[in-house]
């Protein structure tokens, strides 16, 4: 898995600076971020057949990352 999409620097790459300082800067951030990636990772892993799930736990993966990058983005656009 050397090349997982979706990851928020591809996601938002005009504001990869941003997403840096608020990891650091911002405890609330830095932990949507965080579990954003475990997310990221676990559809991923889903998406690949590395680690098989039910299509429905898959779906609500997918749900809730894209609920995630739509707080992260609220962030990201203030």
């Amino acid at each position: 898995m050397s090349n997982t999409p979706h990851e928020l620097h591809e996601e938002f790459p005009e504001h990869a600076d941003k997403i840096s300082a608020l990891k650091q800067e911002n405890a609330h951030f830095a932990k949507l971020a965080e579990e954003y990636h475990e997310l990221n990772r676990a559809v991923h892993r889903a998406e690949t057949n590395v680690e098989p799930i039910e299509q429905l736990a898959e779906t609500d993966l997918r749900k809730r990352r894209a609920a995630l990058k739509d707080e992260i983005w609220g962030m990201l656009s203030e």
